[in-house]
This record gives C-alpha cells, structure tokens and sequence, in this order.
C-alpha cells in the first residue's frame, strides 16, 4: 500500500468552492438564483490514476515541518524568513503576476490570501505542507511545485466530462488505495464498498451542513456503476490544485513561487 497523502480538508473545500479565482467580487446586478443543480448522476468508464510520487529528500522533510508550524501560527514574519526575498513568481492565467518591487513574502501573501476577512491561505500553506509530493517545474532549473498532480490520460477525462455533463473539476482521485465509501453522510454509515485508484466525480452540495469545529466533512461522490456514496473529505483531492514551489540554495530550501489563480481577492 503506498504511503498515504495527507491534506487537510479545508484545502478540498477551498478548490471546490473557489475554483480558479471563482470569488473575485461581481459587478452588482439581479439577485442570482445560486449555482446550477449537479448532472445527473449517471454509470461511467472510469479512468486508471498513478499517484503522484513522494519528494524524498529530508531536508525538504524538515522544512515542510517548518512552513507547516509557521502557517499554523499565522506568523507572517517566520513565513518572511522561508520565502525567496527577490524573485519570486506567480503563474496565474495572465503569466506572472507577481510585483517585482514588492517581497517574496508580500506577492506570496496577495497569491493565497494571508490577509482580509477570510484569510483562508494559512491553512492552504498548513495542507501543502503536510503534503511530501512535488515534481520539477518546467522552465526553472532546481524548483519543484507541490502539491503534484497524478498520471492520467487527460483526453480521456475531456471525453468523460462530455459524456457525463460534468466539467474535469469535477472530478477527484482517491489519496490512498481502500477508502471507504460510506452509504450515508456519516461516519458510523454501513461501508458500501471501496474506491480503486480511479478519477472519481465529487458532487457538491451548497445546501450540505457545515461540519462542526474540527470535524471532516463526508462529501458526495458518484460511482462507476451509478450509484452514490459518500467518503472523508481528507481521502480525496481535486485536479488542478493550485502548487507552491521551492527553491533549494545555499541557506537551504525556500518558497519561491505559486502556481494559480488562488482563492481570490483579499
């Protein structure tokens, strides 16, 4: 069984609900009606997924570990110190959008939202930094970006969306092997049965109730043969995440870029 990834569920929530920048404030006009129902929930071919594989290298180990008691402390001046000071990047859907006369730490903050109302970047950084995978980014000799996308055939995923009236966001892979799929949206439910290492469509429901403090929420998934389930929100991860990317020199390793629209406006 392959070492299981670890990301915290506000992460899958953030990418659902703020897909691409999806929040950016809306010029005022007629009450919306709220978001489209969900495709009907129909059997599917699924599509065979290769998990990412883990960075191994202790000395990432250890700065992970860093960066993750840092984002959990809110310490915008520790977070400072592991940041490139010049240079840093951000490719979002306009190229780099990062300021060359502002810090590292200053574009890092505009890219994830460390500030405002919802400073919701710390616990994207918290997740990200629980996670060991990351693979080279092409174009910048020596940085990785994490967290690392599977292996699939992404023609097949625009041929499945099409067939199934979904969008590839959508769609999810499992982090480990065995996840249970529960028959109802708690966790004592009868376990229906378990996902294999397959894309899997996740269903949102903006009228789900909000999980307590400290609490996983179950999210809802179709299933290849049509039926639907319901799995730890922790158990799956969303195509596209948004990555953080790092630098090793001679002080060691340093954030030096993000990749994504983030979740929005501060």
């Amino acid at each position: 069984m392959r070492h299981a990834i670890f990301r915290t569920a506000i992460m899958f929530a953030l990418a659902l609900a703020l897909p691409f920048g999806a929040a950016q404030a809306q010029p005022k006009q007629a009450p919306q009606k709220g978001p489209p129902p969900p495709a009907p929930v129909k059997p599917y071919t699924p599509i065979a997924i290769k998990l990412p594989p883990l960075f191994n290298d202790a000395s990432f180990e250890a700065f992970r570990k860093q960066l993750g008691e840092v984002a959990s402390k809110k310490d915008r001046a520790g977070l400072a110190k592991l940041v490139v000071a010049q240079g840093f990047f951000w490719d979002g859907e306009k190229g780099n959008q990062a300021d060359p006369k502002k810090s590292g730490v200053d574009n890092l903050a505009q890219a994830i939202r460390l500030a405002g109302k919802q400073p919701v970047g710390w616990d994207m950084l918290q997740g990200m930094a629980l996670d060991p995978t990351a693979s080279a980014y092409p174009g910048k000799q020596g940085v990785i970006c994490g967290p690392a996308d599977p292996q699939f055939d992404e023609k097949q995923l625009e041929e499945l969306a099409k067939s199934t009236g979904t969008d590839p966001g959508d769609w999810a892979y499992p982090l480990d092997t065995d996840i249970e799929v529960r028959s109802a949206p708690r966790a004592d439910a009868p376990v229906q049965e378990k996902l294999s290492m397959n894309l899997v469509r996740v269903i949102v429901d903006p009228k789900a109730p909000q999980p307590q403090a400290g609490q996983v929420p179950l999210i809802r998934i179709a299933l290849p043969s049509g039926k639907t389930g319901f799995v730890s929100a922790d158990s799956l991860s969303p195509l596209g995440n948004d990555q953080v990317c790092y630098l090793k020199d001679a002080s060691g390793w340093k954030i030096t870029g993000f990749v994504g629209a983030g979740p929005g406006p501060q």
